[in-house]
Parts: structure tokens; C-alpha cells; sequence
């Protein structure tokens, strides 16, 4: 009598839904910013599942990187531009005697004085930085004229 084939042994747990969600749609929303808690949230998982996919998922992990850089890339395009100022094309509608009017214009967004300390103070912090460092330590030769002012102020008082 032949044995029976041998079963794959259960690893136990459900099985694992990372084969059934879109990439594209994960994708767009790292593109809108969503963090790992909120992916994780929205495919009804646990945010320690969201994790557990990185590290078994290489491409998956490089792919989440990659837009998670893209999207950090378009801020920072966006801020520069604010900080510097922007023209960008506009169409202005009016209405002459019942007739829509479609006027093309540019519209002109000055620079952005608190864009453009924030940018500054990331990008070149050594300059930019709020706290300052003083040196608070005296030199011999100060304590010593300190010392002679003392002595002198103590000789001129009447007494």
C-alpha cells in the first residue's frame, strides 16, 4: 500500500495580504504623504504587519523609500519656490454682454519671508540657527583690567 504524500507543514497564522494590495495604489499614497501608521491603517493591518513587509520585501522597502523621497523632493521644490517668489500662468473669466471672456494672465506670488528662514535655517543652520554661541569664558587680560577698575573705584571712595 502507498503512503500518502506528505503535507506542507502549516506554518500556523493567517496567510499574509501582502500578495493582494496594489502597489500602484500604495504608490500615490506615499506620493500624498501618508505615513507607515496611516498605509497601515488603510489596508487593515497592524502597523508592526506594515513593518514586518519591509524587512521580508526588499523591493518592496526600496520602492517605499524611493517615493517617500520623491515626495519629500516635490515639498522641497515647492518651498524653494515660495521662498523666492513665483509667476505662474492664470486664465481670468469675465462675461461681456452674456459671452464668456477668457483672458490669459500670470499670476505673481512674491517671496515668502518665513518660507525662506525656514529653508535657510535647514539648509545652512551654522548661519541661520536661532541659538547663538557666546563665549562666556574671560581672558587673563580682562580679569585683570577688571581687577584694577575694582581697586581703583575702591581708592577713590571717600571713607
Amino acid at each position: 500500500m502507498a503512503k500518502a504524500p506528505a503535507k506542507a507543514k502549516n506554518k500556523g497564522g493567517r496567510p499574509s495580504k501582502f500578495d493582494t494590495i496594489d502597489m500602484e495604489q500604495v504608490r500615490l499614497l506615499t506620493l500624498d504623504g501618508w505615513d507607515d501608521q496611516r498605509m497601515a491603517d488603510f489596508f487593515k493591518i497592524t502597523k508592526a504587519t506594515w513593518n514586518n513587509w519591509k524587512k521580508a520585501h526588499e523591493e518592496f522597502f526600496a520602492s517605499l523609500k524611493d517615493w517617500k523621497l520623491e515626495a519629500d523632493h516635490e515639498v522641497e521644490m515647492r518651498l524653494y519656490k515660495r521662498a523666492i517668489g513665483y509667476v505662474h500662468p492664470e486664465d481670468k473669466i469675465f462675461v461681456n454682454d452674456g459671452t464668456p471672456l477668457i483672458v490669459p494672465t500670470e499670476k505673481h506670488y512674491p517671496p515668502d519671508t518665513t518660507a525662506a528662514i525656514f529653508w535657510l535655517k535647514n539648509r545652512k543652520p551654522a548661519e541661520w540657527r536661532d541659538k547663538q554661541d557666546i563665549d562666556l569664558n574671560v581672558t587673563s587680560d580682562i580679569a585683570e583690567m577688571l581687577d584694577a577698575r575694582r581697586k581703583r573705584a575702591k581708592a577713590s571712595k571717600p571713607g
